[in-house]
């Protein structure tokens, strides 16, 4: 059973049946209805490792992320997914786990199997990954926080500002002792918030800011820094605390609130970032800064096709969403 045998039985063209296997959402829907019917009753099935070949490209979209137990990149996922799934195309997700090397491997076998795109949310992404992408032309769209955008089209939030407003906001509720809990700085995503919370305190005379850092940006994580903030002497404890993602802010309130003298915010305020869905209904809401998960894979994988629609270079475009900081319980005091 060929292409042209699903074009005769739906009454069309084969570039039009063409055009519903490779971009569905360019096709009138009364049309697509026909062809998908067509292809039921003839029991058609394409052979991607043909079409690859004459095409010099798959209907793989790949999504490489940082880290998969944040739930923040799942949600990113779950949007990629869904507006990915409107033109035709087939997700792959695969996360870097703050490795490299391991992005690199990832990057170079999307590349070998002619990835339609990639939407990359890591940002440690190498330079030599970087450019092979941009010498292989393979449509990329760099999601949430890189220093090289001049090459690539982005979407991301203003870190720096989130930051910013999330320790402004600690201060405003009184803190002047604050911890800024969070993993490797060389992770650009991080740099940022440790960049925009240590300027929130520099505006403040009197406000001091200590730096805990961990290696992970997890549960366990914070629930092992919340120990080691509590383990030094009372007088060192910090009154508020700005977690780098909200994961690591629930592992602290989980090791302050074991402390039964011990009261969220009361004692010590607490803001993370990302606003996962866990964040709103955790024992103590967590006040927290809200990144649009849905803009952010919706706008992805439109600049992904644009490019891939396009014979030519477009010109990089760069989508910077400003971020909203969420006050809940575990921060307002006032």
């Amino acid at each position: 059973m060929s292409i042209r045998d699903v074009a005769s039985r739906a009454s069309v063209s084969v570039g039009t049946v063409s055009k519903y296997l490779n971009t569905p959402h360019r096709v009138a829907p009364q049309t697509k209805a026909r062809i998908s019917k067509a292809i039921k009753d003839l029991g058609y099935i394409r052979n991607e490792a043909a079409r690859q070949l004459r095409a010099g490209e798959s209907r793989t979209l790949g999504f490489v992320a940082l880290e998969l137990n944040n739930p923040f990149f799942g949600d990113v996922a779950d949007a990629i997914e869904r507006r990915a799934a409107k033109s035709g195309l087939f997700l792959f997700i695969a996360s870097s786990n703050g490795d490299p090397e391991r992005e690199g491997q990832y990057i170079e076998m999307l590349v070998q199997q002619r990835a339609y795109g990639i939407i990359l949310a890591s940002g440690i992404t190498r330079k030599r990954e970087l450019d092979l992408l941009f010498d292989r032309r393979i449509p990329t769209v760099l999601v949430d926080a890189y220093r090289e955008t001049d090459r690539f089209s982005s979407t991301s939030v203003d870190d720096f500002l989130g930051a910013e407003r999330a320790v402004t906001h600690l201060i405003e509720q009184g803190c002047r002792s604050i911890a800024f809990v969070g993993g490797e700085v060389q992770i650009h995503q991080i740099s940022e918030r440790l960049r925009g919370a240590r300027a929130a305190a520099e505006a403040h005379p009197g406000v001091h800011l200590d730096v805990i850092p961990t290696v992970e940006r997890s549960v366990p994580a914070g629930l092992a820094a919340g120990d080691q903030i509590l383990s030094r002497p009372r007088r060192q404890w910090p009154d508020g605390i700005f977690a780098a993602n909200d994961s690591l802010a629930m592992g602290i309130m989980q090791a302050i609130t074991r402390d039964s003298d011990l009261r969220i915010p009361q004692d010590i305020a607490i803001v993370g970032y990302d606003d996962i869905d866990f964040a709103a209904s955790a024992a103590v809401p967590l006040s927290t800064v809200r990144r649009p998960r849905e803009v952010f894979g919706r706008s992805a994988v439109d600049l992904v096709n644009d490019q891939a629609e396009s014979s030519e270079r477009l010109p990089v475009r760069k989508i910077v969403i400003q971020p909203d900081l969420i006050v809940r319980q575990s921060s307002k005091r006032v």
